[in-house]
């Protein structure tokens, strides 16, 4: 019987460090996720070279490019993120993988214009030796009412 309640007791502690460290991931990937958000707006491109991968994609409304395209446009202006409202995140973590999706209204100024756009933005992150890269951003564009189901 004291081996049993043992073995419960044991297995209950596992599930709760299990879940603790998941809960550890999500909550370091969206502190990545809010410091690229301010990293964009201040074009701190050094910042933002060590975090993306250097296999990285990012999907646009007006196109798809790799790490050195997104670096350059962030750091020339040519796309200007000033600003990310961030109203809801969802994070889901399998292995060395991690996907975030935002929900947020975005203020840019896109080749001297200004918007403000409401978008989904999935992000993909890869869990290398040397911490967290995104390795996928991905713009979806959305009416003010779409939710996010976590």
């Amino acid at each position: 019987m004291k081996k049993t309640i043992i073995a419960f007791l044991l297995m209950i502690v596992g599930i709760q460090l299990s879940f603790a460290q998941t809960s550890s991931v999500e909550d370091e990937i969206k502190a990545l996720s809010k410091a690229k958000w301010q990293w964009m707006a201040e074009k701190k491109v050094d910042k933002l070279a060590s975090l993306f991968h250097d296999k990285s994609k990012f999907v646009h409304m007006s196109g798809t490019w790799k790490k050195d395209e997104e670096l350059e446009i962030i750091r020339t202006g040519s796309i200007w993120y000033k600003k990310a409202d961030v109203h809801d995140v969802a994070v889901e973590v399998e292995g060395d993988l991690a996907v975030l999706w935002n929900r947020i209204t975005l203020e840019s100024e896109v080749r001297g214009s200004d918007a403000k756009v409401e978008f989904t933005v999935t992000e993909v992150y890869k869990k290398e030796s040397d911490g967290w890269k995104l390795f996928a951003l991905s713009f979806s564009s959305v009416r003010d009412t779409h939710k996010i189901k976590h």
